[in-house]
């Protein structure tokens, strides 16, 4: 049975760290949605090689209808985490223990949610002091799993460690 994941994203998000696990997560059979401040909007990554098409506003959207987060890199993460908004929606997922996905500057998200103390982690190298000072134990390595439900990764050379773990948390 799929689940249905949500997809937090806007302007400048790290163009293969979406749509590289988008698709895997899709192929597995999957429902990706994406949802950013305003339904109808199409943000651009930012090396420009993808737009995506935002299917719901935050503002319209229950975290009680999703099964997992995923937060791709880039400069989305950081935008997003100063609406708060997004970071009480994704707070929701890590209260929840629902699977939760992040990547490269992720979890800055998290951070911002208050949500990665005593928690593994990685993020991007520039991140990782920032998720040390929240409380995480960060890792330095490709893909680091918590407790069979946040996955996270330090950058898009990670990309098929991170979409093999997170899959394989939503199985």
């Amino acid at each position: 049975m799929g689940k249905k994941i949500a997809t937090v994203i806007t302007d400048l998000f790290e163009d293969s760290e979406y749509t590289e696990p988008a698709k895997e997560f899709e192929d597995a059979g999957h429902e990706v949605v994406t949802i950013g401040a305003k339904k109808g909007d199409t943000v651009i990554g930012k090396q420009k090689n993808a737009k995506v098409a935002i299917e719901y506003g935050i503002d319209d959207t229950d975290p009680n209808d999703f099964d997992a987060l995923f937060i791709p890199g880039g400069f989305s993460p950081d935008q997003l985490r100063a609406d708060d908004r997004f970071v009480k929606f994704t707070k929701h997922f890590m209260d929840e223990k629902k699977p939760v996905f992040a990547i490269c500057h992720g979890p800055q998200l998290l951070i911002t949610a208050k949500t990665l103390e005593g928690r593994d982690a990685t993020g991007y190298k520039s991140i990782q002091v920032d998720m040390e000072y929240a409380g995480a134990k960060v890792r330095d390595e490709e893909v680091v799993v918590c407790q069979n439900q946040l996955v996270t990764s330090r950058q898009p050379d990670d990309i098929p460690a991170f979409t093999r773990e997170s899959l394989n948390v939503l199985k």
